[in-house]
């Protein structure tokens, strides 16, 4: 029974919790029902179910210890969600104000169809951010707090500065919102990614097989946060990864992580929420 609950976990996890999560709150978007309160609790639910599952089937068993970033993670997660749900909402009022005669996003077409044009241009949007932080030194003292995390697990994938958060998202929700797009379907997918990224960056022994060549999950996002900066500059799509293989920097380290550390190369790199906030502003 052991190994068929071990299987179970390992190949069913994200369909079933990620794949849930995303279904109910596509139904959710087809009903009509407001984004808030119930999207962000379906979320919490996706959330609370990844870290249940590391619990019961790790990665890395040394993951699991709190490594004093328990609670500065879950600053990050809570101040990075709500800063985005602001942005979005301040951009989808400006959106409300763009005259029909101007507005090119097609919203003639079906709500799935709608929710995967918003994913592409936000995904789009995330990596090319996601890329230029790893080569623009100011972006990449922003992005730093992400990938001082020294173990990987469900609330990392919030853990940012919030001013990268909205400068990672910002480019493409001025996209959408300038062309219209319903304020509904972007909130929905937000939500569908929150639940997402904590797969992406969770300490959970999971697979999705061949499908880790198509959505950035951990078995290769993983790679991406090694402590040998020249080694993790590949992998950098949020959801889709066909940007990494257009544009040469996909690589499949599926199986090839082994005991390889993650983090930054300089070990003394803030821990505390509030030291993390100020330190891409400190001359060093």
């Amino acid at each position: 029974m052991g190994n068929v609950f071990r299987f179970m976990i390992r190949w069913f996890s994200y369909p079933v919790v990620f794949g849930g999560a995303a279904g109910w709150m596509l139904w959710l978007l087809y009903e009509g029902v407001p984004y808030w309160p119930t999207t962000p609790l379906i979320a919490a639910v996706g959330l609370l179910s990844i870290a249940m599952l590391e619990r019961l089937q790790p990665f890395r068993e040394n993951w699991l210890e709190d490594h004093q970033d328990t609670l500065t993670d879950l600053l990050h997660t809570l101040v990075n969600l709500s800063v985005i749900q602001f942005t979005a909402t301040m951009l989808a009022r400006l959106g409300d104000l763009v005259p029909d005669a101007v507005r090119t996003f097609p919203t003639v077409l079906p709500l799935w169809c709608q929710l995967l044009i918003a994913a592409v241009v936000l995904d789009l949007s995330f990596y090319a951010m996601h890329r230029l932080s790893h080569h623009v030194p100011w972006l990449w003292r922003l992005h730093k707090p992400h990938h001082s995390a020294e173990r990987l697990y469900w609330m990392n994938g919030e853990r940012r500065h919030p001013l990268h958060a909205v400068i990672m998202a910002g480019p493409g929700l001025l996209v959408l919102f300038a062309t219209g797009a319903p304020s509904a379907v972007v909130a929905t997918w937000l939500g569908i990614l929150t639940v997402h990224l904590a797969f992406q960056h969770s300490n959970l022994d999971y697979s999705l097989g061949w499908l880790r060549y198509v959505i950035g999950v951990a078995e290769t996002h993983r790679w991406h946060h090694k402590r040998k900066f020249e080694d993790a500059q590949v992998n950098f799509g949020e959801f889709f990864l066909v940007w990494d293989h257009l544009l040469g920097t996909f690589y499949d380290s599926a199986g090839k992580l082994g005991e390889a550390q993650v983090g930054l190369l300089e070990r003394d790199y803030p821990v505390d929420y509030r030291a993390q906030l100020v330190a891409p502003f400190k001359r060093r």
